[in-house]
């Protein structure tokens, strides 16, 4: 369709298309689809790839802050939601500890639970007697303590 209008420059493309009954987006389509890519569609292949290598070499954890922070130590030039949208639209999201509902607690089948030693009575009945604690999660490199 496109080679008529290529070899026959003075016909007009809209009333030609409407006198073939072919809708103009379909010509459209066509003519944009011979088209090489645009610079921002080369960039963006070229940027997916790399992202999709930084995701693997981080066995796929890496979410996409710490995805743009790697191409920004490696000087690439980059926005924050652009990467975001690259790896959306590639399929590849973090994996994040909380997303999963178990928690961070993993617990040692083996291990022996600690001793009541207040049997759940938590009244003292006198100061410095009893001392009770709460436990707050604090994640480290080795994993959750």
């Amino acid at each position: 369709m496109t080679a008529l209008f290529d070899e026959h420059d003075r016909l007009e493309v809209e009333p030609t298309l409407r006198e073939l009954r072919i809708p103009s987006s379909t010509y459209y389509r066509w003519r944009r689809a011979k088209r090489p890519p645009c610079e921002r569609r080369r960039r963006d292949t070229e940027l997916t790839r790399q992202i999709q290598q930084i995701h693997a070499d981080s066995a796929g954890i890496y979410g996409s802050p710490r995805v743009h922070a790697v191409l920004k130590r490696q000087d690439v030039h980059v926005g924050r939601k652009r990467v975001e949208r690259l790896m959306r639209e590639a399929g590849l999201a973090g994996i994040s500890p909380r997303r999963h509902g178990k928690g961070f607690i993993r617990r040692d089948p083996d291990a022996d639970p600690a001793l009541d030693l207040v049997r759940r009575n938590f009244t003292a009945d006198a100061p410095n007697r009893l001392w009770v604690t709460d436990l707050t999660m604090i994640t480290t490199l080795e994993g959750p303590l």
